[in-house]
């Protein structure tokens, strides 16, 4: 049988600050060394804006997740790519190539239009790796991969439930996730990566990439579903197949048991709560059963009560007329 390739790529990126550029850039003739830089980058930025995350201009992926997903939404695989060593040159590579050697699946991101694609071109910029596919500009505008509206090759969710912007998304992919049942954002969050890479816990961002593309690909089902790509039962019937794919690999991959604690439960409006659909004692017996009790009855009359003639078992042979009943027409005899 023919192995099923992927239709769509599911991915998330986690990055962390190129602290070399960052004090070349912001910091000329000041000899910081790399952590430093990127430490007083992050502190100006807190009291400028109440949040230390620096731009993604000055940023390397140091995790790239993906989910292959065929093209009836079932989950083929998830990868991390360049594992265990996670080097930025080599996961820009693979991305990029891997891409294309799968035929350009539909890149499917939650507000990847405004992150974790410039990042990722950037990074090809950055590393000189080629993506001809994905950069080309040649006919119709609205063809070309890097079009904003060409949901084709990159299907960003955020873009869709936001209207292409015109709403904002307090809450974005954790909100989303939660209000399906899903973990969200677990013990490791976005503005801890740069402390935790310094720590050198890469295997642990890697894992909460993981996490994030799980969440990205339910999110992806519901939106299916709102679009009219899926039905309501199908999309159930995928997350079940996943959470089984997920148990069936949480010996090996740790932190999908973490995701399966914190999975909760979609309460679906549509389907009668189970107290509702109890059958009534009188209504609870099979219909074989109700036509034996039936016959029995038939067969073994009450006893009449006093001064009250006693139920005939047998068809009377009287004249139909005299009794006010006609006969069927033929046509209605029951054979």
């Amino acid at each position: 049988m023919a192995k099923t390739s992927p239709h769509y790529f599911v991915f998330d990126i986690e990055s962390v600050a190129d602290g070399r550029l960052v004090a070349e850039v912001r910091y000329p003739g000041e000899s910081l060394t790399a952590i430093e830089a990127v430490n007083r980058f992050r502190a100006e930025l807190m009291e400028q804006y109440n949040s230390d995350f620096i731009p993604y201009t000055f940023q390397v992926p140091i995790s790239v997740a993906v989910a292959k997903v065929a093209a009836d939404f079932r989950l083929l695989d998830l990868v991390v790519l360049d594992a265990p060593k996670f080097r930025p040159p080599n996961i820009t590579r693979d991305f990029w190539r891997g891409w294309t050697a799968y035929k350009q699946p539909t890149l499917v991101t939650f507000n990847g239009r405004t992150f974790d694609i410039p990042l990722m071109e950037l990074a090809a910029f950055r590393f000189g790796v080629s993506a001809p596919e994905w950069f080309q500009s040649q006919g119709p505008a609205y063809t070309h991969p890097r079009n904003r509206y060409n949901g084709r090759s990159h299907f960003d969710l955020h873009d869709l439930l936001t209207n292409f912007g015109a709403s904002r998304f307090r809450g974005g992919l954790n909100l989303a996730a939660n209000i399906l049942g899903k973990p969200g954002k677990m013990a490791v969050q976005g503005h801890m990566v740069q402390d935790m890479y310094d720590e050198g816990r890469l295997a642990e961002i890697n894992d909460y990439c993981r996490c994030d593309v799980l969440d990205t690909y339910f999110v992806l089902l519901r939106c299916q579903v709102m679009s009219g790509g899926l039905s309501l039962n199908a999309e159930q019937q995928l997350v079940g197949e996943v959470r089984l794919w997920l148990e069936q690999r949480a010996a090996d991959i740790p932190v999908y048991a973490d995701y399966l604690e914190g999975w909760g439960n979609w309460e679906n409006p549509w389907e009668t709560p189970a107290e509702e659909l109890e059958p009534a004692e009188s209504e609870s017996k099979p219909v074989e059963a109700k036509l034996v009790e039936a016959e029995l009855a038939e067969e073994n009359p009450p006893p009449a009560a006093s001064g009250e003639a006693a139920p005939q078992t047998e068809k009377s042979e009287s004249d139909p007329a005299e009794s006010g009943v006609t006969e069927p027409a033929s046509n209605d005899t029951p054979t």
